[in-house]
């Protein structure tokens, strides 16, 4: 990928590392699906504003929206209902990691659906890699977890493999703009999360305190707005594989992130973990084999 694209996936990473510390604040006082509606919701209408405002406009097309809704489906309304589901019941860290299996599905699914994101040893590779940088980075210990509710951990993976087919199913809307795309996935997904919360969710009865609603507010436009416009950037010059490297680098801004604002301690088993995930992203991209392939000729 070109220098402009890392850097892109790199923000993408921190607008989405940031958003676990305001869904920390926001459940606190609001039930997890009432989080998500607001989030997708006042993000929706943000980036219609946006949308007008660029003097551009939604689809008006029945197909462009039957593609919108997919991705809605696939990329909101089921990753967050069975992960915030299954993140009730086993530990966050573990939550993560199983999360981080997205870049994996994504590549073995790219392989068998579509032409241009064909599966190579150095891809496969580098997934693996930054797989086990992610298992380092939030601690080896965290996986003695597993098997001990295995349905809360299949809907983690339900998540993580619906994000993939998201990821795949995206690149049919390349012809759409990347704030339209993101605009019409946010109202599709407020759309079909609206109903699933009214039966989930108990009935928010009391207004929020300002830091819940300055944390979804946050979460909405930065988080998710900001964020689906890089998404979708991303993906239509880079592809599905590469735009869900993101899951390997959420962590790392996650982790940064609590190093600088709440004082955390950057630990070996940490260090080793982000070495292990910048390595798997440079066997993904090629560069490793290229720099070996190099130093061989030199040699």
């Amino acid at each position: 990928m070109r220098p402009i694209v890392w850097l892109q996936l790199g923000l993408l990473s921190i607008l989405w590392g940031g958003s676990f510390f305001c869904v920390a604040v926001a459940v606190a006082e609001l039930p997890p699906l009432t989080v998500v509606l607001a989030r997708v919701g006042i993000a929706a209408i943000v980036m219609v504003i946006l949308v007008h405002i660029a003097g551009d406009r939604l689809p008006t097309r029945l197909s462009d929206w039957k593609l919108l809704a997919g991705m809605g489906l696939l990329n909101n309304a089921i990753p967050f209902t069975v992960i915030s589901w299954g993140q009730g019941h086993i530990d966050s860290g573990l939550a993560s990691i199983l999360n981080a299996t997205t870049p994996f599905f994504t590549v073995l699914l790219a392989h068998v659906l579509t032409r241009d994101e064909r599966m190579t040893p150095a891809k496969l590779l580098g997934v693996l890699i930054g797989l086990a940088g992610v298992v380092a980075l939030i601690g080896p210990a965290t996986l003695s977890g597993l098997g001990v509710d295995g349905l809360a951990q299949g809907a983690v993976l339900v998540g993580a493999l619906s994000y993939a087919f998201a990821g795949i199913h995206g690149k049919r809307l390349k012809h759409l703009s990347s704030p339209v795309a993101a605009a019409g996935m946010l109202i599709a997904s407020t759309v079909l999360l609206f109903p699933v919360t009214l039966m989930v969710d108990p009935p928010v009865t009391a207004l929020p305190s300002m830091k819940t609603l300055a944390a979804i507010i946050f979460m909405a436009v930065f988080s998710t707005g900001l964020a689906y416009i890089l998404y979708f950037r991303i993906l239509r010059v880079a592809g599905a594989t590469n735009v869900l490297l993101v899951t390997f680098l959420v962590p790392v801004s996650a982790l940064t992130l609590g190093i600088l604002i709440l004082d955390e301690t950057l630990t070996w088993s940490a260090m080793l973990g982000m070495s292990l995930i910048f390595a798997g992203l440079a066997a993904v991209d090629g560069r490793i084999f290229k720099f070996v392939h190099i130093g061989t000729l030199r040699g």
